[in-house]
């Protein structure tokens, strides 16, 4: 492993790190362009991810460059910004220094005067972290790439099934959890088997595809409200996702899952494909800041913040995004651009001697779910929309938030073919796992390839 070495900002100017470049990070940067600020961005992966999208990517409507962009990119323009490819994994908040791990070995030291905190969060298991093997969430680029392989390979699977037992559990895929990202998938795997793979294959039948929507409440998109979930989980019987509410997966492995119901019952469901897309947490650094700062942290284990989005008793860090916990707010990229922007904001005022604002005030403005062509629901405040003028404002939102001219311009011609013809070109995958056998930001890990293993593609070697 390589030894550790320190990096600090040129001249004497305030030093600002930014932990994580979603879009707490970005707008947090972006805010600070013009700031007589150092600014240090630090990402494990480099790249602006455009997660609502992520399953787009899974079910091959876009690619992942469509929804990622570099970072180096985005910020290029911003000469005070410099952009570091590492994973902070410690803090001396006396110091006012971090530790970053380099990917394949090597540390890094980071001195700050302001550190503002956008990490993110991760995908939940709710303490049964052996699910993961099985049933994979959606977080990462890799993710998305590692369920398209599950995906398009479960199909490529039925059609050399040897017998229809073993056809049917590769044509049926199970979902865990309905909020967003499940009501998504569960619509866009029905939609590929109905309408992009019906007439490629010979032996299976695409459209006899089982799709399952597990989920411990009443209604799907519940957040929602009542009407606008009990018109998406109308919309998900018509395009024949079967919904099993009022459950609670007890067991996965790899030929399926268990579920048990409020009345004791226990059910059996053979599935090759199990997704997660229930719950989330915030990352370990979460837990190495509350220690050495004392900051509280929620059943999730994000980070309390006050009304400036500051830890009490150090105002120089600022908590943003889906890590941070204030006023019950949702984990949504709204809430993240609008803390992240404001956490900037306050940063340059206070260098410049201005007065630092008001409280983050949070402008909802509104949450969306996109369900099948043509049909999608928005809530924004008191204004509720579904099917065609839902999925309209669905389309608008999401291309002005897409980062980057070249991702608005190709997601659009993308989306004109796929929703027209029902063609999806990114359908392409691997039959070699994407994932390592370990994690390559892990204390004295080395990259080592998986090795070659019969081919499954919906289940991890």
């Amino acid at each position: 492993m390589g030894a550790s070495r320190a990096i600090a900002a040129a001249g004497t100017r305030p030093r600002v790190v930014i932990i994580g470049g979603g879009f707490a990070g970005l707008f947090a940067a972006r805010a600070l362009r013009k700031a007589a600020v150092d600014v240090t961005l630090v990402d494990r992966a480099a790249h602006h991810l455009f997660q609502p999208l992520l399953y787009q990517c899974a079910t091959g409507i876009l690619s992942e460059g469509q929804i990622a962009a570099p970072l180096r990119d985005l910020l290029k323009k911003h000469r005070n910004v410099e952009c570091l490819l590492a994973e902070v994994e410690g803090i001396d908040v006396d110091a006012r220094q971090l530790v970053a791990a380099r990917p394949g070995g090597g540390r890094i030291e980071l001195a700050y005067d302001h550190l503002i905190v956008a990490a993110g969060v991760r995908q939940s298991y709710f303490g049964h972290d052996e699910y993961a093997e099985f049933a994979p969430g959606m977080k990462t680029v890799a993710d998305a790439l590692a369920i398209r392989r599950r995906i398009i390979g479960a199909f490529e699977m039925a059609e050399t099934a040897e017998d229809e037992d073993e056809r049917r559990r590769w044509l049926t895929f199970a979902l865990v959890g309905g909020g967003p990202t499940g009501v998504e998938l569960a619509g866009q795997i029905r939609e590929l088997a109905t309408r992009t793979l019906h007439d490629e294959f010979r032996r299976s039948r695409p459209e006899d595809a089982r799709v399952l929507l597990f989920d411990g409440g009443e209604q799907p998109l519940a957040a929602f409200g009542p009407k606008l979930a009990a018109k998406a989980a109308m919309r998900l019987r018509e395009l024949g996702v079967e919904l099993h509410m009022g459950s609670r997966v007890t067991s996965v492995d790899r030929r399926g899952l268990e579920v048990g119901t409020a009345d004791g019952a226990t059910t059996r469901f053979e599935a090759a494909t199990v997704l997660w897309t229930a719950g989330v947490e915030a990352p370990a650094f979460a837990a190495v800041l509350a220690g050495a700062t004392g900051a509280e942290r929620d059943r999730a284990g994000r980070l309390q913040v006050q009304a400036d989005l500051t830890l009490a008793g150090h105002p120089e860090i600022m908590v943003v995004g889906d890590v941070m916990s204030l006023a019950k707010l949702p984990g949504l990229a709204e809430v993240a651009m609008q803390s992240g922007a404001y956490a900037g904001r306050r940063i340059r005022h206070e260098v410049t001697g201005k007065p630092t604002g008001k409280p983050f005030r949070y402008v909802d403005l509104g949450s969306a779910a996109y369900i099948c062509r043509g049909r999608a629901v928005i809530s924004a405040g008191p204004l509720r929309l579904s099917g065609r003028l839902g999925w309209l404002a669905w389309l608008f939102i999401h291309i002005m938030f897409l980062t980057g001219y070249r991702n608005r311009f190709t997601a659009v011609l993308t989306w004109l073919v796929a929703f027209s013809r029902g063609v999806r070109r990114e359908r392409a995958f691997t039959m070699q796992e994407i994932e390592t056998r370990v994690d390559v930001y892990a204390p004295d890990s080395v990259v080592l390839p998986r090795q070659p293993a019969e081919v499954r593609p919906t289940t991890s070697t």
